[in-house]
């Protein structure tokens, strides 16, 4: 919500009682002419906007649109996996909470990096597949005013994703690891007033526009 501040009333002194009737059109034209209260503008909101969801739902294509579209940074969240997370991935090795702190940390030290640098906000790419992870990528948004951290939770159907992993080529995720994300995944609900639903079922171009035009509804709030 915008918060208005208003100047300070201008009192108009009346004439004097012998002068009221000199030119009384003088003193309608003063009173008319007397400012109207501006509203001031508040700041911008600085932005996170985490895009989310299990393997093969479409989060670089989405977070990479977004990024394009608001001209803000693009954080890829697979880049920043250490070599063990990887090579655990490819080998069809499901991640455990320790795996992931490191590398979630690491997504949140680049994404305050970004603002800390000047951009108004950011556009970043993490499973985040459970609510404590969530949770702990909000904490970069409670650390300083002025910056808000939002989910764009990219839903999709478990077998929907699976044929997608399978045709993709030389990725280390696996198709059977969509079904172990699955398990994992605590998708989120009303108690998460932050995080923005979006079904992945249509074309890719729909899913993008559909986001973008969720994102911009919520910009200002």
């Amino acid at each position: 919500m915008h918060r208005y501040t208003l100047r300070s009333s201008v009192q108009v002194p009346l004439p004097k009682p012998d002068t009221l009737s000199l030119d009384l059109d003088a003193a309608l034209a003063r009173r008319t002419s007397i400012p109207k209260p501006v509203a001031k503008q508040t700041e911008h909101l600085r932005h996170i906007w985490v895009v989310t969801g299990p393997a093969g739902c479409g989060k670089s294509s989405v977070a990479a649109f977004l990024a394009q579209a608001l001209e803000l940074p693009y954080i890829e969240g697979d880049d920043y996996h250490p070599p063990e997370n990887v090579k655990k991935m490819s080998d069809g090795v499901p991640l455990t909470d320790e795996d992931r702190w490191g590398w979630l940390d690491t997504l949140r030290h680049k994404a305050s990096e970004e603002l800390e640098s000047g951009a108004m906000g950011c556009v970043v790419t993490c499973s985040a597949l459970k609510r404590r992870y969530r949770d702990f990528i909000r904490q970069v948004g409670q650390a300083e005013v002025g910056i808000v951290v939002r989910f764009v939770y990219l839903r999709a159907d478990v077998e929907l994703l699976i044929q997608r992993v399978k045709a993709r080529k030389n990725h280390f995720m696996k198709d059977d690891m969509v079904r172990s994300q699955f398990i994992a995944l605590e998708e989120p609900d009303s108690s998460e007033p932050d995080v923005i639903s979006v079904d992945v079922s249509g074309s890719l171009a729909e899913v993008q526009q559909d986001a973008l035009r969720e994102v911009e509804a919520r910009m200002f709030e």
